[in-house]
């Protein structure tokens, strides 16, 4: 039985005490939050153990800490939380910068401690059925990548916080791209970004509106990544990857379909069973995103928003 120490409470941390309850085999044993209505309510609606303190969670008799903090104290918290010896699971992106995120990954190294970091399309079955049939040869050679994101609104209506909307933390460059990125890297390699125009309101305290970029992946096939809120239409997340024998693409998370020249769309169906992100915690599995890999996304991310 895992035990975790939950660092913060909010929409993201409440999601992950929710399926930790649901998972039978881990238990959340301590949880902090700087909001104490927040702690009030999680305690009240999930029957959970809260701390009055940072250090009455790191003293409590737990295995791994989560941190769903913002991303400028991530590296605070982790390094802490390492240096007690405590695995660490940390929200997207790893920190603030890169130059937090590598000390963030170094002091996991010096501390010999497991990290994992909280990527859900890593555990997706359709997510694993569209990494399966573009490594068969499902869609043939791979020409092209696209992750294109419309959002009418940043932040989204269910995520209101005071840091979500700044151009310091927030911005869905920095909430959504990651974890296109990261399977991006998974699988099709290192990730060199040739060029990009980012778009930032007239408010220097305000995230991205928009952006534009283009590279070239390890494997060779171009990519091309989009993104653009106060748009005119529905929320939509694509990424496609085209093959010379048809495409593949995964919409708004969780959706897969395939298409080929002369016939229609049809959306993918999978009974691909897919262990848990906790299931991989317990068995150290190669699908976990550690520090080391988090840190090639967050370099992907500082070099987008430059």
């Amino acid at each position: 039985m895992i035990a975790i120490g939950i660092i913060g409470a909010g929409i993201v941390g409440e999601r992950i005490i929710k399926q930790i309850q649901q998972h039978g085999k881990v238990q959340v044993a301590a949880v902090y939050d700087t909001d104490s209505n927040r702690l009030d309510y999680v305690k009240e609606q999930y029957g959970v153990p809260v701390t009055d303190s940072l250090d009455e969670l790191f003293e409590a008799d737990i295995d791994w800490v989560y941190i769903g903090t913002p991303p400028n104290s991530h590296a605070e918290l982790a390094e802490t939380a390492a240096r007690r010896g405590l695995h660490i699971l940390c929200e997207k992106p790893l920190a603030h910068d890169a130059h937090a995120a590598k000390s963030m990954a170094e002091s996991a190294k010096n501390n010999r401690i497991h990290t994992a970091m909280h990527f859900p399309l890593m555990y997706s079955p359709v997510v694993r059925e569209m990494a399966l049939r573009i490594k068969s040869g499902d869609i043939g050679k791979v020409r092209r990548i696209e992750l294109h994101t419309v959002f009418p609104v940043w932040p989204r209506p269910w995520q209101q916080n005071p840091w979500i909307a700044s151009r310091d933390q927030g911005g869905f460059v920095r909430e959504v791209f990651p974890h296109y990125l990261q399977l991006m890297h998974r699988l099709f390699g290192t990730l060199d970004i040739a060029a990009h125009q980012v778009d930032f309101p007239e408010d220097a305290e305000k995230c991205e509106t928009g952006i534009i970029a283009h590279g070239t992946s390890q494997q060779g096939a171009p990519f091309s990544l989009s993104g653009l809120s106060g748009a005119g239409q529905n929320e939509l997340l694509q990424f496609k990857v085209y093959g010379e024998d048809g495409v593949l693409t995964l919409e708004n998370w969780s959706r897969l379909y395939r298409e080929e020249q002369g016939k229609p769309r049809v959306e993918v169906q999978t009974e691909m069973e897919v262990p848990s992100l906790f299931d991989e915690m317990q068995e150290q599995s190669t699908f976990l995103v550690g520090f080391d890999e988090g840190l090639v996304i967050q370099r992907y991310i500082d070099r987008l928003l430059q």
